[in-house]
């Protein structure tokens, strides 16, 4: 939804606004007003990486969780980082167990070094990502990208997902898959939601599924671990946001979705790691 608003601005400041009127893309002088917002505010766009649950089920060794695993010179953190900061995402909340951030800490400090301001949240008690997500209450006032910890989303196409995700009006837009181009899950098989879509729409979300998507059709839509959000989604009761917040969003017509033709690779164990191109 747009509103409309008055706005004073210095005649020479004018000028530079029109210059950039093409009549093609950029049709008059509010769309060139509205480009240079989202321009500038999209050089320090908001992320959140959930490396949640229970520290112990993310461990896979006796020194690696999930978030650290390594692969190759570097890890499934660095990567993300690598990733979002080329997106345009400087500043980036971690959310999980101590010994998991800590762990993430000791590899990339405060991620300076890779560009990124990061801040680490711990949860002392995650019952769900969508209750871990409810840490930040208070904290995030504007749109933000939500990543699963555990995942390689190299080759995903974020910017495209983002820019989506203001065509509608959603409170959430979902970046889904299909399960022929999801890899990894060698050992602990990957168990994702799958989803049903109308347009662009996601008119329902299936319970996260018990048995592993391999065994779902080629073709079956689900959420891959990615999304764009609205602060408004922090408001909403439940644990996870597969299981309780998206079929709520769902039900009300705030649940939109863009689909990628891109591989994701899942890392449960260090097995997953020879699915991976970098």
């Amino acid at each position: 939804m747009k509103e409309r608003i008055t706005i004073t601005l210095d005649e020479k400041i004018l000028k530079n606004i029109d210059s950039i009127v093409d009549r093609i893309y950029i049709r008059n002088r509010s769309q060139a007003v509205e480009f240079l917002i989202k321009k500038t505010l999209g050089e320090n766009k908001i992320a959140v990486i959930l490396a949640t649950g229970p520290a112990e089920n993310l461990k896979i060794s006796d020194t690696e969780f999930r978030p650290t695993a390594k692969i190759g010179n570097t890890s499934v953190v660095e990567i993300a980082l690598k990733n979002l900061r080329d997106n345009g995402f400087r500043t980036i909340y971690i959310i999980g167990e101590q010994p998991v951030l800590s762990s993430i800490f000791n590899l990339v400090g405060d991620g300076s070094r890779y560009g990124v301001k990061i801040k680490f949240v711990e949860d002392e008690n995650p019952t769900g990502t969508a209750s871990s997500l409810r840490l930040l209450k208070g904290e995030i006032k504007t749109t933000f990208l939500i990543v699963f910890g555990d995942i390689i989303f190299n080759k995903m196409d974020i910017n495209r997902l983002w820019s989506h995700h203001f065509k509608q009006p959603a409170i959430a837009t979902l970046m889904v898959t299909t399960s022929s181009l999801t890899r990894g899950g060698s050992s602990l098989p990957i168990k994702k939601s799958p989803v049903m879509v109308e347009g662009n729409t996601v008119i329902r979300v299936y319970k996260k599924l018990r048995r592993p998507i391999k065994s779902l059709k080629d073709s079956s839509l689900i959420f891959s671990s990615m999304l764009v959000a609205e602060p408004e989604i922090i408001e909403y009761i439940g644990d996870s946001l597969e299981n309780d917040i998206f079929p709520q969003l769902a039900e009300k017509g705030y649940l939109y979705s863009y689909l990628s033709s891109e591989e994701e690779t899942h890392i449960h164990s260090k097995a997953d790691a020879k699915f991976v191109k970098l």
